[in-house]
């Protein structure tokens, strides 16, 4: 087992991957454009002692009707503008602001992600995605979604323009003298001039080096071409395990890739996202489990694993077998979503309906039901056995579903030693034990 942190890490979701989440007795559903409810969400986690606060972003709205009119899940406020608010209202969590490299380029991600660390003095982190739908493709001038390995190359040339911007100016550069007028010394100004297969960008940033240097990088997916972006280029992996068995595996494989890359393991913090259902004992979280399934309207449930799948089920046998899966290599969604549904498929001999019905709480993540201490046990369990450094806590709705995590689970994980009392000073990297100027090409 290789070296883990000596704390348990914790990063919050500002959404719930539960697809009736929003239609939940005390889900704040009706303003989920509204500042004052993400403030809500980010000072409870702050509260909680997160080290990260974590917005998911998608460029699209979905063009099934189901899905619009039934679900919260696609509305996406822009990350950006939204941390850079938050970061007025909080003091010490780390934010991260998802960037696609598919529909972005990497000037304005650079210079996005730099401002927002000089706002926050030190807490902006990049969750690097390469989308995953023709939806997405469709807003930006294309009809498809780039291939696979189309989307994992360019995002490893977009990352590398990002750090060689952030690079260009050396700490100390702006002097600001006004008795001598020089503003900035040009000898600690370094050229970028990339020019690329998929960039050509001649830099500098117009802007100075940010207090971390170089944003946190997180990055999900546990594809080859995933974990190789993570192992060469991120400080962070959000992973997917359904099981500690996986949860293990995976952790080894994503630390065991680093050497390659003259990385030590604990450069690389690995959190694996869990769906809680927290209750005052277990019996109560049984019941929450029990009342957010009979939210679920069949048919949308239906859709939502048919589109995560490319296959209409709707047209065979609900009570019937799942059908053959599409093949891995020619499937151009997520194919680490597509490893956990083949994973579910063939531990369990579930029909259609059984299937979207577990489908509909949590995309098949790491679930946990139950009272402050089974939720401990379970993580601790996971952290000790070397499957995780931490974990993204996914709630049931929001925002209660995350406050009761930090009211009820975080006290218990403190009693036992597994998370931090207290923040430290310092940035986003220093909190997490990263040094800042880490070279990582």
């Amino acid at each position: 087992m290789v070296k883990r942190n000596d704390r348990m890490l914790l990063g919050a979701f500002t959404s719930s991957t539960h697809l009736a989440n929003w239609r939940h007795p005390d889900a704040a559903s009706d303003q989920l454009m509204q500042l004052d409810y993400y403030k809500r969400l980010i000072q409870a986690a702050e509260r909680g002692l997160f080290d990260l606060f974590f917005v998911a972003d998608k460029l699209c709205i979905f063009e099934s009707e189901l899905a619009i009119k039934h679900t919260s899940n696609f509305q996406s406020v822009e990350p950006i503008g939204l941390l850079s608010a938050l970061s007025a209202v909080t003091e010490h969590i780390g934010l991260a602001a998802t960037l696609s490299t598919s529909y972005h380029e990497p000037f304005h991600a650079a210079r996005s992600l730099a401002t927002l660390d000089h706002l926050s003095d030190g807490r902006a982190a990049w969750n690097i995605v390469t989308s995953t739908n023709d939806e997405e493709a469709r807003n930006f001038g294309r009809e498809n979604h780039f291939t696979h390995a189309e989307r994992y190359e360019r995002a490893q040339e977009f990352v590398d323009v990002a750090l060689g911007l952030w690079d260009c100016w050396d700490e100390g550069a702006f002097v600001t003298d006004k008795e001598t007028g020089v503003f900035a010394d040009t000898s600690r100004l370094k050229p970028l001039e990339h020019k690329g297969k998929h960039f050509s960008v001649k830099g500098p940033l117009n802007l100075g080096r940010s207090p971390q240097g170089r944003p946190v990088i997180v990055h999900a997916g546990s594809s080859e071409d995933g974990m190789k972006l993570a192992a060469s280029r991120a400080d962070i992996v959000f992973t997917t395990p359904r099981t500690l068995e996986e949860g293990i595996a995976q952790y080894n494989a994503f630390k065991s890739r680093l050497a390659a890359y003259g990385r030590q393991p604990e450069q690389l913090k690995v959190m694996p996202g869990v769906f809680l259902i927290v209750g005052r004992t277990d019996e109560e979280a049984a019941e929450k489990e029990a009342q957010l399934a009979e939210l679920v309207l069949p048919e949308v449930g239906l859709d939502s694993l048919s589109s995560s799948l490319g296959i209409d089920l709707s047209v065979l046998p609900l009570d019937g077998p799942m059908p053959a899966l599409p093949d891995r290599d020619a499937f151009n969604k997520s194919k680490t979503g597509l490893d956990s549904i083949a994973a579910l498929a063939a531990k369990e001999n579930l029909t259609i309906r059984q299937f979207y019905q577990r489908f509909s709480k949590s995309k098949l993540a790491f679930e946990i039901t139950g009272s402050p201490q089974t939720i401990a046990d379970q993580l601790e369990l996971w952290f000790e056995s070397g499957a995780a450094d931490g974990f993204n806590i996914i709630p049931s709705h929001t925002p209660g579903g995350l406050e009761d995590f930090v009211e009820l689970v975080v006290p218990e994980l403190q009693k036992r030693g597994l998370v931090q009392q207290a923040y430290a000073e310092g940035t986003l990297r220093e909190q997490l034990g990263l040094r800042i100027k880490e070279a990582i090409l």
